[in-house]
């Protein structure tokens, strides 16, 4: 089966690019013959560039470049600014042209917030009445959509896949790597900075962190950037908070885009990760954490309380109080660090590992072009 994709793809800096290279590079593994068509910055194995994130002509690019490649199916990686200006509309007309050209596709929706803003709701809809398939990482998401979406045609078309994982081993001597004494434990939080990380929350509650732990020293390690030049205002403020902190000096930056070596290395240094996020979807953050076995401790929107209760491993927080008696409990106690890193170490090798997303998503293809081709055959034979 040839699978068309298109998304954007490493190297540009984008957590679906990553996703996707994830996702192709097993599906290969799995004897799928696989292109990509990306936007301007990707480069690889069978990777085609098209389109810039604004083109006018967005949709035509995109499309006259996948059909030279003759997939049997085509799969969109969508997120919202990916394709073009007003919330990247040019996805719909992108989509049209292959449903008018017989040549189906699958929509993934990596972004699917409880409440669904009427901006977001006018792309989706659209989504999901000219795919053939549309995939989302979580339940949680099913059951927002099914709440705006009530014809069953529509909600058929919907398949819960979890975001994959990688099965890794954790990076040898990572804290030393990074100048970090073996014995000090670390807290990190990592990824793009953007308002409804909240990461400043846990800088301002460190000073108090450290006060309350009485099991050694103990670091808090901030990496990542803003992505392009949107939020610079949140990115100033995170860094005033930082500066400004009574226990800066407790406090380690990794500013700048991360590479993959670098990042498996910042995560493996880390004992546990804080995601402290006012607003979540899925999370390729997530993901990382649970293929290295680092326990969480995170907020209690629905997803994550979810997720926490499902596999065990880590806490959700509420109030500061709670963040700072988590931190510390998990920091203090050995034994419960490592049963939460065991049980998320047995979730990915039981239910997200790469291989086991890759085939599902074969699961899914197979079910939308097979049945054309014996049809085809069936009239043949008559």
């Amino acid at each position: 089966m040839r699978i068309g994709f298109i998304s954007t793809y490493p190297p540009i800096e984008c957590g679906i690019a990553t996703y996707t290279q994830y996702l192709t590079d097993t599906l290969r593994n799995q004897e799928m013959d696989i292109y990509i068509v990306s936007h301007r910055g990707g480069s690889g194995k069978n990777v085609f560039t098209a389109f810039d994130y604004e083109d006018g002509n967005l949709a035509e690019k995109a499309f006259s470049m996948m059909t030279r490649l003759t997939p049997d199916i085509v799969h969109i990686q969508h997120e919202f600014g990916l394709y073009g200006r007003s919330y990247g509309v040019s996805v719909i007309p992108l989509i049209l042209k292959f449903r008018l050209a017989g040549i189906p596709v699958v929509t993934t929706l990596h972004t699917v917030y409880d409440k669904i803003s009427y901006e977001h709701l006018v792309i989706i809809s659209s989504i999901i009445e000219n795919s053939d398939a549309v995939i989302v990482h979580e339940t949680y998401q099913l059951e927002a959509l099914k709440r705006y979406f009530k014809e069953r045609s529509l909600l058929d078309k919907i398949h819960v896949v979890p975001h994959g994982a990688r099965e890794i081993k954790p990076v040898e001597n990572a804290k030393a790597g990074l100048g970090i004494p073996d014995n000090t434990k670390v807290v990190l939080m990592i990824g793009y900075f953007r308002p409804n990380k909240g990461f400043e929350r846990i800088v301002r509650l460190w000073s108090t962190i450290i006060e309350k732990h009485k099991g050694g020293d103990i670091l808090l390690m901030v990496a990542g950037k803003i992505r392009g030049i949107e939020y610079r205002d949140y990115r100033n403020m995170l860094f005033n908070e930082i500066n400004s902190s009574p226990a800066n000096d407790r406090i380690k930056i990794i500013r700048g885009q991360i590479s993959q070596d670098s990042f498996d290395t910042i995560i493996s240094a880390s004992d546990i990760v804080a995601l402290p996020y006012s607003i979540s979807s899925q999370s390729g953050i997530v993901a990382h954490c649970l293929a290295f076995g680092k326990p969480i401790v995170t907020s209690d929107t629905p997803v994550m309380t979810s997720l926490i209760k499902e596999i065990h491993s880590g806490m959700t927080c509420n109030t500061d109080e709670e963040y700072i008696d988590n931190i510390d409990w998990i920091l203090s106690d050995d034994n419960l660090r490592k049963e939460f890193s065991d049980n998320a170490l047995r979730y990915v090798r039981d239910n997200i590992a790469w291989s086991k997303i890759a085939g599902r998503h074969v699961e899914i293809y197979k079910t939308i072009v097979e049945p054309s081709v014996l049809s085809i055959d069936t009239i043949w034979m008559d």
